[in-house]
């Protein structure tokens, strides 16, 4: 087992790469229109893919990237590309347009899988950064028992997000429409920031590499 150092290193780095309290703002923006059912739905869904990348890459990320011929600079640019679409319908209204013609409605599987997947699951919680952490963490395990540590950590810093998605409907309640309005635009220009540095870090890991 990994010494008590090592373990609390592990989580405080996690959790400031995933940053569970920042995605719960996050995450009522991007679920605007969405029931509070709905909301949970795509919550456990996103966590529950977001484990299965995370877990995947700790057990045989470095396997996985070398197969492919994948770098984590490439996967870091290609996911600030996808971030800052996203950014740029939350600033421009395009995502508060859509969910607002079918406010009534009840979302269809398929949309909630897909809100799910991206861009919560990816590149929210298992983004480049999460990746990076996860793979860095795993090669400090010597053997399976301090593997079973990281894994645990892992799943502990996710079940806390799901914690902070699951409170995120009575945040909701007390900004209101208005504020949920200006929560989505600033957090929108927030989001594009965050996908340019992600494709910024990208770039500068490939030049100096």
């Amino acid at each position: 087992m990994l010494p008590f150092d090592m373990m609390l290193n592990a989580f405080v780095t996690l959790f400031v790469t995933i940053d569970p309290i920042g995605l719960a703002p996050i995450f009522l923006a991007i679920t605007s229109g969405a029931s509070k059912h709905e909301r949970i739905r795509i919550g456990v869904r996103a966590v529950i893919v977001a484990a299965g990348i995370l877990l995947t890459f700790a057990l045989v990320g470095q396997a996985i990237l070398s197969v492919m011929g994948i770098s984590l600079p490439a996967f870091r640019i290609a996911g600030g590309i996808l971030l800052f679409v996203i950014a740029f319908e939350m600033v421009f209204e395009k995502r508060e347009a859509r969910k607002t013609k079918s406010a009534e409605q009840a979302m269809s599987d398929d949309e909630i899988h897909n809100i799910a997947i991206f861009p919560l699951a990816i590149p929210l919680i298992a983004g480049p950064g999460a990746i990076s952490a996860v793979l860095l963490l795993s090669s400090q395990s010597t053997d399976w028992i301090d593997m079973g540590s990281t894994l645990f950590i892992v799943v502990f810093v996710l079940g806390l997000v799901l914690f902070t998605f699951v409170i995120a409907g009575w945040v909701e309640k007390i900004l209101g429409d208005n504020g949920r309005n200006i929560l989505t635009r600033l957090l929108g220009v927030l989001l594009a920031a965050l996908a340019v540095q992600f494709i910024a870090d990208g770039v500068m890991a490939i030049v100096s590499g």
